[in-house]
């Protein structure tokens, strides 16, 4: 197996275990999804992202995050 995937498939095998990790009902698990579904944002011709804005995007995330949230 070579892990030939087109990027639709990458993007819903992404975006898939984000939705699971929210099912997980904890604020870490929140997190990793948010972060898994931005990188999933790479691979959907609908999104007009790069990797750099999606590495600022996460970045952004983990600081909100670790100041408490947006709702301090």
């Amino acid at each position: 197996m070579t892990g030939d995937f087109d990027d639709t498939q990458k993007r819903d095998a992404l975006r898939e275990v984000a939705d699971d990790l929210r099912d997980e009902d904890s604020d870490e698990a929140e997190r990793i999804a948010a972060l898994v579904h931005r990188v999933s944002d790479i691979y959907d011709d609908a999104e007009d992202v790069d990797a750099q804005h999606v590495y600022l995007n996460m970045r952004n995330i983990l600081q909100i995050s670790e100041q408490g949230g947006i709702e301090r």
